[in-house]
């Protein structure tokens, strides 16, 4: 099943329940796909990797404001966008664990024969690759930066 199709029928149930956190945060995947999909040079449906890449972005934002409202002391708020977290990393592929990324990044490390912080970007690159959708990049980044200091 399609992600927009899945999300439309998510939605009817959300509608159904009366749950309006979850209705609020199915209503901004369908916008976000819909942007995507209308957005010039786009030829209708976005493939898979872009639809991974539009909930990665939810997320991202959804947890920047969780904690900017945490630092304004604005509890009720953050929650809000924390349970917007959980219904849209819902459809996410499955995260991988700190070490499963781990042992990716010294594979990588070790078949490219990378040695210091200037090939930072080359392991970046397929790492990236390799790892999208199944990792936040920031902690990639950090692991790659341990793995060649």
């Amino acid at each position: 099943m399609a992600l927009s199709d899945q999300i439309n029928t998510e939605i009817k149930l959300a509608m159904k329940a009366k749950d309006k956190v979850q209705l609020e945060s199915l209503r901004a995947i369908k916008s976000a796909l819909l942007l995507a999909a209308t957005e010039k040079g786009s030829n209708g449906e976005p493939d898979e990797s872009a639809e991974t890449k539009i909930l990665q972005k939810l997320v991202k934002q959804r947890k920047d404001a969780a904690e900017i409202f945490r630092n304004e002391n604005r509890i009720e708020l953050a929650e809000a966008e924390e349970a917007q977290i959980e219904i849209i990393a819902k459809f996410l592929p499955e995260q991988l664990g700190e070490e499963q990324i781990r042992a990716v990044i010294n594979r990588i490390v070790t078949d490219t024969n990378a040695s210091s912080m200037k090939d930072m970007g080359r392991v970046m690159g397929i790492a990236n690759k390799e790892l999208a959708g199944k990792a936040d990049g920031k902690l990639i980044a950090n692991i790659v930066k341990t793995q060649l200091s």
